[in-house]
C-alpha cells in the first residue's frame, strides 16, 4: 500500500511517500526558521500561510523523486493534531481534498504517534514493547508502548516542555532563534560544575517533568552576572546538564517501573548530543539498548506521518471526508491495532 503523508502541525512543512513493500520512497521538508527568526518564535498566521505556499510544490517534488504518479497512491495520511490549529487545517484540507479527488481512504495521524514510530523507519527498528521518551518543543512524555495504539503515559510535563524550556532560556540569554540548538552548541564551551541548577521533581516519586522552575533558576543566575561570553556559556552548560540529568533520572525510573530494557527517544530534543550519550550509558548499564530515528527525522517531518498513517490505513482504519483537527489530543486515547492486522 502506497501512502502519502503530510505534516503541517507547526513551522515545518513535510511530505513523504511510504510503500508497505518497498519502504520510504521519497520525502521533502521545508523549514520556516528564517521566516520566524525575526520575531524570535513561531507566528501562527505566518506559519499557516507558508504551509499553503509550500505543500503542493513539495508534493510535486516527491512524486518526481519516487517516480510514481498520484494514481499510484492508495491512501493519504496527514497530521490531525496536536499543533497549531491554522497550520493543522492546511494539511487536513489538502490531505482530505486529495484523497477525495483520488478516491482513496484518508486518515488523520497523531503527531506524537508519528514521532514515537519514527525509529521504525531505520534499518534496525525496535521491537515492541519498549519505553518511549518523546521530547520536543511542545511535548515531553514518557510512554510505555506495548504496540501501536497500546500506550500508557508514565509521565508528562506539568508546565514547559523540555524543548520549550530550551528555547525560552536561550532567548533570555540573547541567543538567536531557534534557541534550543543554539544553547546546546554554546553549552559545549561552558565550564562543567561552575553552576548547579535544580533537577526538578527528582526528589519525589513518579515520572512527570517540570522545567519552568529550572528555567527561572538559570535566568536569575544569568541576571546577576556580567554578560560575558564565558558566563553565558557556563549558564548554558549548567542548564543543559540539569535538563539532561533530569530526563535520564526519569527514564531510569520508567525502565525500572516497567521492567523493560528497550528505550526509544524521538522528537527534536532527541537530537541533543549530551542526552544521547547519557541515555546510551543508561541503556548499557541496564543491559538494554536505546533507539533513535535518524537526525533528520528527529524534528517534524512527513516520513513519520506517512509511516504511522500506513500502519493504520493498511490495517483498515479510515475516516470520512470531514475536515477535522485536534489542537489538543491525548496520545493514550488512540485505538489499538491488532498486531497481525496489516497488509503491504
Amino acid at each position: 500500500m502506497l501512502v502519502l503523508g503530510i505534516e503541517t502541525s507547526c513551522d515545518e512543512t513535510g511530505v513523504a511517500l511510504y510503500d508497505g513493500a518497498h519502504g520510504l520512497l521519497a520525502h521533502a521538508l521545508h523549514s520556516q526558521v528564517r521566516l520566524h527568526a525575526q520575531y524570535g518564535g513561531v507566528v501562527p498566521e505566518l506559519a499557516s500561510r507558508d504551509h499553503v505556499r509550500k505543500t503542493l510544490p513539495l508534493l510535486r517534488e516527491i512524486f518526481q523523486q519516487a517516480g510514481v504518479t498520484p494514481g499510484d497512491v492508495q491512501g493519504v495520511a496527514y497530521t490531525r493534531g496536536p499543533g497549531l490549529i491554522g497550520a493543522l487545517l492546511v494539511g487536513a484540507a489538502i490531505g482530505r481534498s486529495l484523497a477525495w479527488a483520488w478516491q482513496v481512504p484518508s486518515l488523520g495521524v497523531h503527531h506524537m504517534e508519528g514521532h514515537l514510530l519514527a525509529p521504525m523507519l531505520e534499518a534496525e527498528p525496535p521491537e515492541f514493547p519498549f519505553v518511549a521518551l518523546l521530547v520536543s518543543g511542545g511535548h515531553s512524555l514518557l510512554v510505555q508502548v506495548a504496540g501501536i495504539g497500546r500506550y500508557q503515559i508514565l509521565g508528562e510535563s506539568i508546565d514547559d516542555a523540555a524543548g520549550e524550556a530550551f528555547d525560552k532560556t536561550a532567548k533570555l540569554l540573547g541567543l538567536p532563534y531557534p534557541g534550543g540548538p543554539a544553547l546546546a552548541k554554546l553549552a559545549e564551551q561552558g565550564t562543567p560544575g561552575r553552576f548547579k541548577f535544580p533537577r526538578p521533581m527528582t526528589d519525589r516519586p513518579g515520572c512527570d517533568f517540570s522545567f519552568s522552575g529550572l528555567k527561572t533558576a538559570a535566568i536569575n543566575t544569568w541576571r546577576k552576572l556580567e554578560p560575558t561570553p564565558e558566563n553565558r556559556a557556563d549558564v548554558a552548560q549548567a542548564f543543559e546538564e540539569a535538563v539532561v540529568e533530569t530526563m535520564v533520572i526519569k527514564c531510569r525510573r520508567a525502565l525500572q517501573h516497567t521492567g523493560l530494557k528497550r528505550l526509544v527517544v524521538a522528537g527534536g530534543v532527541g537530537a541533543n548530543r549530551r542526552l544521547r550519550e547519557r541515555l546510551r550509558e543508561l541503556a548499557e548499564e541496564r543491559g538494554g539498548r536505546v533507539y533513535y530515528p535518524r537526525l533528520e527525522f528527529c524534528t517534524d517531518n512527513g516520513a513519520m506521518i506517512a509511516y504511522a498513517g500506513w500502519r493504520r490505513l493498511a490495517a483498515g482504519q479510515a475516516e470520512d471526508a470531514a475536515i477535522d483537527v485536534l489542537p489538543r489530543w491525548s496520545l493514550d486515547g488512540l485505538p489499538a491495532l491488532n498486531p497481525v492486522a496489516i497488509s503491504q
